[in-house]
Order: C-alpha cells, then sequence, then structure tokens
C-alpha cells in the first residue's frame, strides 16, 4: 500500500505483512454474519407496511449480497483502490469494508482516529490502580502497549465492600494485536469481574470462565491467563490457562510455576489443575506477558525468561515496584534500538515482612 502519514494508519496497522490477509479462520464467521443480515433483512423489508420506505435497507441488502459475491469469487477483503488487503481487525468490526486505511477519505481517517482514543481510553479506565495493599499484600505492575489499544489483560479483585475474602489477581494475553485483541481484553474484564464474586473454587472459576468465553467469540480467538488468589497468611491458589510459568521468588531462589491448562478459548470441556504456593515474607510470584519474554535485541535475540529469572533472583525482598522497576530496565536495555513489537505487562505480588507493613502503615 502507498504510505501515509494518517495517525489512524500508523494506529491500527500492526499486523506483519505475513498477517495481513484475512486467516481461514475468519471466513466462516464472516460468511455466518454476512448470511445472518442478509436474512434479517429480508425479514424487515419483507415485515414492511406498504407504504414504509425501504430503499435505504434494500440499499444495505445489496451491499450484504456483493459482499458474499466477493466471497465467492475470491476477492473479498481486498481494497478497491489499491488490490492490497484490507485490514483484518476492521474486516472483523464491519464486513462490509472496501477500502484500505490508506484509502479512507480526510474525515474517514479523523473519525476513525476519534473512535481510537476513545477505545483506549476505556481500556485504560478499566486497568485497577497500580498499588494495592491487602491485609500483608503488596501488588504492582507495569503496563506497556506496543499502540494505542492492547490485548494484555491485568486485573486486581479485592473483596466486596472490604470484606474479609481474598485477593484476585489475573494477568493474561489475548492472541492477536490491534482493535480485535483489545476488544477481547475487555471481554475477559467484564467476565472475571462478574465470576469474581461467586465464590468459586479456583479451577471451577476457571472452567465456567473458558465456558463461557468459548461461547461468546468465534473460532480462533483464544487467551492464555494466569488467574490467582492470595489468602491470609501467605498462602496463593494459582490455575494457569497455557499461560508463561509464573516465578515464585524466594530465599532458596527462583522456582517456576507452570501453566496447569490448555488456554481460554480453545475446547469448552477444559478442566485445570491449581498449584497451591505457600510464600514467606519478603517472597514474590512475577507474572509477565510474551512481550517481555520475547523482547528481541538488534540482532534478534530474545530476552528470555532465563534472564528475567536471573534478575529477579538478584531481588528477593525488594518491595514490588522497585523489583517491576528492575525488571523493566532490563528488559529495555536488552532490546534498546528495537521498536517494542508486542504489550509488555508485569506483575509483582509481593508478601511483606514486618518491617515493610510497619512502613506502609
Amino acid at each position: 500500500m502507498p504510505e501515509s502519514n494518517s495517525v489512524a494508519t500508523s494506529l491500527v496497522r500492526t499486523s506483519t505483512p505475513e498477517e495481513k490477509g484475512m486467516p481461514g479462520v475468519s471466513d466462516p464467521y464472516i460468511r455466518e454474519q454476512l448470511e445472518k443480515r442478509r436474512n434479517e433483512l429480508h425479514t424487515v423489508i419483507s415485515a414492511a407496511a406498504p407504504a414504509a420506505p425501504t430503499t435505504p435497507l434494500l440499499d444495505l441488502l445489496s451491499e450484504v449480497d456483493s459482499a458474499l459475491h466477493r466471497m465467492d469469487e475470491g476477492t473479498y477483503g481486498i481494497c478497491e483502490a489499491c488490490k492490497d488487503s484490507v485490514e483484518k481487525d476492521r474486516l472483523l468490526a464491519d464486513p462490509l469494508i472496501k477500502l484500505c486505511l490508506d484509502h479512507l477519505s480526510s474525515d474517514e481517517q479523523r473519525a476513525l482516529e476519534r473512535d481510537l482514543e476513545l477505545a483506549a481510553k476505556v481500556q485504560r479506565g478499566l486497568l485497577p490502580r497500580t498499588d494495592i495493599g491487602f491485609k500483608d499484600w503488596r501488588v504492582h505492575y507495569r503496563y506497556h502497549p506496543a499502540g494505542m489499544v492492547s490485548g494484555d489483560y491485568c486485573d486486581l479483585i479485592l473483596p466486596a465492600n472490604g470484606g474479609d475474602g481474598e485477593l484476585v489477581f489475573l494477568l493474561g494475553d489475548v492472541a492477536g494485536k490491534g482493535v480485535a485483541a483489545s476488544l477481547l481484553m475487555t471481554h475477559l474484564h467484564a467476565m472475571f469481574r462478574s465470576l469474581a464474586g461467586v465464590a468459586l473454587p479456583l479451577d471451577k472459576l476457571l472452567e465456567m470462565a473458558n465456558s463461557v468465553f468459548c461461547q461468546s467469540t468465534i473460532a480462533g480467538q483464544y487467551a492464555t491467563l494466569i488467574c490467582g488468589r492470595a489468602g491470609h497468611r501467605g498462602e496463593i491458589e494459582i490455575g494457569s490457562a497455557g499461560h508463561l510459568a509464573a516465578l515464585l521468588i524466594s530465599k532458596e531462589g527462583v522456582r517456576q510455576v507452570c501453566s496447569t491448562g490448555v488456554p481460554l478459548g480453545m475446547f469448552s470441556t477444559s478442566r485445570y489443575t491449581i498449584d497451591h504456593l505457600q510464600m514467606e515474607p519478603g517472597d514474590s510470584l512475577l507474572l509477565y506477558t510474551d512481550g517481555i519474554s520475547e523482547a528481541a535485541n538488534s540482532s534478534g535475540t530474545e530476552y528470555g525468561i532465563s534472564r528475567l529469572s536471573s534478575v529477579a533472583a538478584e531481588r528477593h525482598g525488594w518491595v514490588p515496584h522497585e523489583l517491576a522497576a528492575a525488571c523493566m530496565k532490563d528488559v529495555q536495555n536488552h532490546s534498546a534500538g528495537r521498536k517494542q513489537a508486542d504489550d509488555q505487562t508485569l506483575m509483582v505480588v509481593h508478601r511483606a515482612d514486618t518491617i515493610q507493613l510497619s512502613l506502609n502503615d
């Protein structure tokens, strides 16, 4: 496509060249949505009173038929101006789009930019406070999107009305990038906020979340996720839906807490086992997304979990915001000179010792 100075173009086009074409897994979904719209339009037009104006509906029906015809010919998703692929996120949002971002009018590009800015504002509003203290737990996270919107999911849920329950912490990564991934991130946020108050065992919470996610997303959409509960005496329950290993940082060193199940959205009947950890004062649990572990340097070498473990192992007992800052600084030093390619989120769940508690009080 020809180059464009549009802010919308730079914000939305996050896919690599090999991802630009419509993935096969999306085609059945788009066809299904178009056929549903065509059937609904036929129903509305047939039921309209004789004198009722139906021209706008007939025009829309013609557009839907045209899109289905292009799909049959194999030209669906191709920009009519430059014959390159239309951005797949936009096609999923509006199956009737015929032009790529570069060929939108100035007014259309400005409208899209405003929509993106609003989406980013809404997404930022869903994030929890950066620092949370609950009993002897201290939690801090860093959230660095690669673009205006993010597919990383991060949440901290405290007991309702200051109750005596447990702190729920969540960190995840939705497959894909851009607007479509950010929409799924908000879906996860609403889903877990609703389910967290039901007082389900953690394995059942993950199973129910997975079932709901499967039923409310299209094929090929999934998310890796870590969900945990922090108890009153240093105990942690933790379940992982295909996410990267969490790192338990104790006096004895760093232990990896690996995944206990497949990602959310893959199979509606998936089951999850739960790990039980006992954290002592000064211990920390480090969660992160693959934007951190896969951050590459100028030669293409990834940062890796081993390096993150080494940085964390040298900092047992550090308060959460200092540990997170040290880890993120090391990641940035490693990838200096390279543009951030993926969303980066890191969370530290820390059990404070007596001195830390008294200082905070």
